[in-house]
């Protein structure tokens, strides 16, 4: 083997044959179930949430991390817009909507009431979305209601990329832009910075 600079050749070969792309990290999961809810049904417009465990008291402390709250009014005033939010076609409210729902809001992980309201928007939102959706992939209605679907589902989903963008800046604040300028000047030339106001004088 030859060698360069005072360094053998091969091991300058090995370094190039032994590079190999950094591997990427893998999408993180959730490191714990996330917090679920059974329901009661009192009458047509309400059910009652319950632990599935019958832990009611690690439950409903679940419940308030989950929504960044330690305020139990602000836990049920949720529960409710969610119920609201989650009823199926027939009018009922679906238990696996609910959850859904719940797991959402979780995954974005709100550390106040403020984030919180824009996580059960933002969930609810996509929730409406998809079943606006639905119905416009049926056709019911003709090409008319098809059309009033999907134009409605489209100012859903941007409203849903509007809330996204909002809470993001909520966490990490405005992005501020500084622009940089390159002014030349010659020599027999003279340069004014700042604001110039010129008014013309009268004769």
């Amino acid at each position: 083997m030859g060698e360069r600079n005072g360094r053998p050749l091969y091991q300058r070969d090995r370094r190039m044959t032994d590079a190999v792309p950094t591997p990427v990290a893998p999408i993180s999961k959730p490191s714990t179930r996330r917090t679920r809810v059974k329901l009661r049904r009192i009458n047509s417009d309400f059910s009652k949430p319950y632990p599935p465990d019958g832990d009611a008291k690690r439950w409903w402390d679940r419940l308030k991390a989950a929504l960044g709250t330690t305020s139990s009014n602000f836990v049920n005033a949720t529960l409710v817009q969610i119920q609201n939010a989650s009823r199926m076609p027939s009018g009922g409210i679906s238990e696996t909507s609910v959850n859904a729902v719940l797991a959402f809001i979780e995954a974005a992980e709100p550390k106040n009431e403020i984030e919180a309201a824009l996580a059960i928007q933002m969930a609810c939102t996509h929730a409406v979305a998809m079943a606006i959706l639905s119905r416009a992939g049926g056709a019911y209605g003709g090409d008319r209601h098809v059309a009033l679907m999907a134009s409605a589902a489209a100012r859903l989903l941007k409203a849903f990329a509007a809330q996204v963008e909002t809470i993001r800046r909520l966490r990490n604040g405005g992005t501020q832009v500084i622009r940089v300028e390159r002014i030349e000047v010659s020599d027999t030339a003279q340069a004014v910075i700042g604001n110039i106001n010129l008014q013309r004088q009268g004769v």
